[in-house]
């Protein structure tokens, strides 16, 4: 198998929720929720064996509902959140009396006065889990393992959760959840097992306002927040939880998704259903610094590589993930430079001059192993060069950044 090679993995369930493992390790894990109304729902571990070229996996059972957005706690290896759809109201008591699938299905086809709520909770894998493994378990003779719940997020008076962010840098106690229109910033104690709501805000102004997604900066000391709703940016100071910018009209539809570059502290990239992938520099948001239009339809992630930010990944529901190298607005856009000391005759001076030239922006490649939507991609925490993707389908490719781009990154 050549080395850029892709590796599929199929869940079997429709999926759309992806995250690697960001705790301290040396394992390539990813972690995958899926979506079934017809059986429980699960979280697939998905560790990779870069030397053997193989995926192992275990399955860990969410029975709380289906998953819609999965992140990992930096601080701790056995310790994920999940936002999930619950039905509540009279459904309540068929979950509580062990009702069926099926039941619930007609339950919920019947009622009046049910309706669906998406929840937040975290939670934690088995012991045995925690660490990678290069291992799967006999499928025919083992059983899939629960979660442990450490707490719910309580939403009573916020309603539906978008998503679920830890503070990058810290010791995993400090989370904000995005809930409708309200900004949520909670503290977790007891082994996080229990979930203090430390401060909130939340969005003013006319009309269905709701957060759609939300990254925390890992720059400012980590006391930033931005956020996407409806076609806005924002930013937030979660001191204060006082508004610091805003982006008005950032995209002409629906803004899905934004990440922080990871090396430059005001730079922001952010992704829509107007098909295209913006960059900000937050200290003037009165238009993009750069723009890329190559998706024929939403765009519904935009991750940096978190070692090297010229490297740009999106996926889309077009079915397509696109690699760019966005280089002249990296911390590098030179290139590696080389001092004049080093440079030994005239010919050589002439090529490092040349190389000080600003290098252009391109696609590096575009990969269409899926044949459904792409909701999610992102890049391994533990390998710079590898990342997955994962498509509605439940169908989870992991790619390399091309070998000659590696190197000439690196030399």
């Amino acid at each position: 198998m050549e080395d850029d090679a892709p590796v599929i993995y199929g869940l079997e369930f429709q999926a759309r929720a992806l995250t690697p493992q960001t705790a301290e390790t040396d394992a390539i894990r990813f972690l995958v929720g899926t979506q079934s109304l017809k059986y429980d729902n699960q979280i697939h571990i998905i560790d990779f064996d870069d030397e053997n070229n193989i995926i192992n996996k275990n399955v860990l059972l969410h029975q709380a509902g289906e998953i819609w957005h999965i992140s990992a706690s930096p601080a701790d290896r056995g310790v994920l959140a999940t936002c999930y759809n619950r039905t509540c109201c009279c459904l309540d008591s068929f979950v509580a009396l062990g009702k069926s699938a099926a039941q619930l299905l007609t339950a919920l086809a019947t009622s009046s006065d049910s309706k669906v709520l998406t929840c937040a909770a975290v939670w934690r894998m088995p012991k045995e889990l925690e660490s990678g493994s290069h291992e799967s378990p006999d499928d025919s003779s083992s059983t899939a393992q629960t979660l442990e719940l450490l707490c719910h997020l309580d939403n009573t008076a916020h309603s539906n959760m978008a998503c679920v962010v830890w503070e990058p840098m810290g010791d995993g106690k400090k989370i904000i959840s995005l809930a409708d229109n309200h900004i949520l910033l909670w503290d977790l104690q007891e082994s996080s097992s229990q979930a203090v709501l430390a401060s909130s805000a939340s969005l003013e102004g006319k009309g269905q306002l709701k957060f759609t997604s939300g990254r925390w900066s890992p720059h400012h000391n980590c006391t930033q927040v931005a956020t996407a709703n409806d076609t806005t940016l924002r930013g937030w100071d979660t001191r204060s939880m006082s508004q610091i910018y805003c982006i008005e009209s950032a995209h002409g539809q629906l803004v899905r998704d934004l990440d922080f570059n990871p090396n430059k502290q005001y730079y922001l990239a952010s992704c829509g259903d107007d098909c295209k992938v913006k960059f900000w520099d937050t200290r003037n948001v009165t238009e993009p610094v750069k723009t890329l239009e190559e998706h024929s339809h939403w765009v519904w992630n935009v991750r940096y590589n978190h070692s090297h930010d010229q490297l740009v990944l999106t996926g889309s529901s077009d079915s397509r993930v696109i690699l760019s190298n966005m280089v002249s607005i990296s911390s590098e856009p030179f290139g590696h430079l080389v001092d004049d000391d080093d440079i030994s005759d005239q010919e050589d001076h002439r090529s490092e001059e040349k190389s000080k030239e600003p290098l252009q922006d391109n696609v590096i490649a575009t990969y269409e192993e899926h044949e459904d939507s792409v909701y999610a991609v992102d890049w391994s925490s533990a390998d710079p060069w590898l990342f997955a993707s994962l498509s509605y389908d439940g169908r989870l490719v992991i790619n390399r950044v091309p070998r000659a781009l590696k190197y000439h990154i690196l030399l």
